[in-house]
């Protein structure tokens, strides 16, 4: 567990060794009295600008927020904004570290991957991330996909479907089902146990994540990502916003799509590729350093209300859980559902129980037709 003490802006004065350097070497003078009378002040001056960066370093790192916000902020015109042209898009470029693919073999495989998978525009993908843990038979995965089988439509979206694996158990497995397949693995880092929520692989698989979805929108494609405990019970697509950037369901949803209160889930999104939805995720992974110790959407619920969002011109819309619903808010209508996520709920044990229950709901909704009970039972353990 990370204690979250870190700071919040982690700036380092930098112009320090410049300002030794700006002389451009010593300058040999013919009385020595003069010479250390200058390299005094000069060391009396040097101790003047330590202490004041150190004390606007300090003052700033207790507004973690602030400093975030300040980083990002630019004063460039929103039609320059909206082309992703603005200072803040500059200083992303230069300052957000993304480690991935550094082989054009690794970058062909993934685009060979996406292409396969990709839907009749050519551009549209389903990715989900999956581990060794939730690989096991009779868990989570294997109801994943039972969702996508006996949902209404849902059939044919299984062949657009991208399963990214941690580790080379998940890997294995996928190669094994016929799915589309991509391996993306972290060098020292193994991701094949159950991470805990909020343990330190949790962090580092979720914030892995972002920066591969980020990728994926460079690479020119739309994607829905889902986790792998959200179950697809009718196509989704026929009820997304048609121009909306970046869209995406919610633990609680205030009645309304463009509420920036609404509380986001980044279980289930569907994202655009375009300058603006990259900038987004650029901005987004690097909230990691920014909020030490937080996750992805801890980061994102902070991150919604920042000038950069606006500045960018990004759309954020927020999904309905009478249709996306999940454990937190569970849908009240069978009749209306399309995906149903096991979120609020902690440990595979307890998520698989209440999916299953989801499952056996749905079963019975379908088998009742035309005059179904349209009420859940879940969930049980789970919400």
């Amino acid at each position: 567990m990370d204690s979250g003490a870190g700071r919040g802006g982690g700036s380092n004065p930098k112009g320090d060794d410049n300002f030794q350097l700006e002389s451009g070497g010593y300058h040999h003078d013919s009385s020595n009295h003069h010479h250390h009378h200058r390299g005094t002040v000069k060391t009396i001056t040097l101790v003047f600008v330590v202490v004041g960066v150190t004390c606007l370093v300090l003052n700033q790192s207790a507004y973690p927020t602030q400093l975030f916000q300040s980083w990002s902020y630019s004063s460039s015109s929103s039609e320059e904004s909206r082309r992703g042209n603005d200072a803040a898009h500059l200083i992303m470029q230069n300052n957000v570290s993304s480690p991935l693919f550094k082989s054009s073999h690794e970058e062909n495989s993934l685009e060979n991957t996406l292409k396969r998978a990709a839907m009749a525009d050519k551009k549209t993908v389903i990715i989900t991330t999956l581990n060794a843990a939730w690989t096991e038979p009779n868990s989570i995965f294997d109801l994943f996909l039972e969702s996508f089988r006996i949902g209404n439509q849902t059939q044919k979206l299984l062949k657009h479907v991208v399963v990214v694996a941690f580790d080379q158990k998940a890997y294995s497995r996928c190669l094994q089902l016929r799915l589309h397949c991509y391996a993306l693995t972290t060098t020292g880092v193994d991701f094949s146990g159950e991470a805990f929520f909020m343990s330190q692989d949790y962090l580092k698989m979720m914030w892995r994540r972002i920066d591969f979805l980020r990728t994926v929108l460079e690479m020119g494609y739309d994607f829905v990502f889902t986790d792998a405990d959200v179950m697809w019970l009718r196509d989704p697509f026929q009820r997304f916003y048609p121009d909306a950037d970046f869209q995406i369901a919610c633990d609680h949803y205030w009645y309304n799509s463009t509420d920036l209160n609404n509380s986001p889930n980044g279980g289930f999104n569907y994202v655009k590729s375009n300058n603006r939805t990259i900038q987004f995720y650029k901005f987004w992974y690097a909230g990691k350093d920014y909020f030490p110790g937080k996750h992805d959407q801890d980061v994102l619920n902070m991150i919604k209300l920042d000038p950069f969002i606006s500045q960018i011109g990004l759309d954020i819309r927020f999904l309905d859980t009478a249709y996306f619903g999940g454990f937190c808010e569970p849908s009240k209508d069978l009749d209306l559902v399309i995906t149903m996520h096991a979120n609020c709920c902690i440990g595979l044990g307890n998520k698989i129980h209440d999916i299953k229950m989801v499952i056996d709901d749905w079963k019975n909704y379908i088998s009742s037709l035309p005059t179904p009970t349209t009420s859940w039972t879940v969930p049980r353990i789970c919400g």
